[in-house]
């Protein structure tokens, strides 16, 4: 019951904080490793907001996280980001390549 108490409130504490670092720039000025780090500034957060009220659930999320299972995933996932990251950003110069061809006439 303490558990979960802990939890809701460390979940209230992340969804009530605000990111800027996640916020600050216009989705077409984004660099890769920007998209990258939004995972890790939400768990990092999410950590933070778990030890202030509870270090025992904090040093279990830690372990979580630094377990070989959980590590091989987040290398997956970034893989797996950066080639999306990649396919958008061709993407975006695809439109902005049609926009002032066909569009603007240039």
């Amino acid at each position: 019951m303490l558990q979960s108490r802990a939890l809701v409130i460390a979940l209230i504490l992340l969804l009530s904080t605000t990111l800027p670092e996640v916020q600050s720039k216009s989705i077409f000025e984004k660099d890769r490793r920007d998209l990258l780090a939004i995972p890790e500034t939400i768990a990092s957060y999410f950590y933070e907001a778990v030890n202030k009220v509870s270090p025992k659930v904090s040093q279990f999320f830690l372990d979580t996280i630094q377990s070989p299972t959980v590590i091989a995933a987040r290398q997956r996932f970034a893989k797996e980001a950066a080639k999306v990251s990649i396919m958008f950003e061709q993407l975006i110069e695809k439109i902005k390549n049609l926009w002032y061809t066909k569009v603007l006439g240039y």
